[in-house]
C-alpha cells in the first residue's frame, strides 16, 4: 500500500543570508521545482558531507 510520508523531524531556525545568495537559491529552486527549503537542506547536507578532513 502506498503511504504518503510527512517528511522528517525538523526544527525551525533563522539564518541571515546575503540577498544575492538568496536570489540565486530561489532561482535554482524554481528551475528544479523544489521549495527553497528543500534546496537549502540539500545544499547544506552536501556541504557538510563533503567537508575536507583536518590534515593534523
Amino acid at each position: 500500500m502506498f503511504k504518503i510520508q510527512s517528511g522528517y523531524d525538523s526544527e525551525s531556525k533563522t539564518f541571515r543570508l546575503p540577498i544575492e545568495l538568496t536570489e540565486r537559491l530561489s532561482v535554482l529552486a524554481a528551475r528544479n521545482k523544489l521549495s527553497l527549503n528543500q534546496l537549502v537542506i540539500q545544499c547544506l547536507n552536501y556541504a557538510v558531507d563533503n567537508l575536507e578532513k583536518d590534515k593534523d
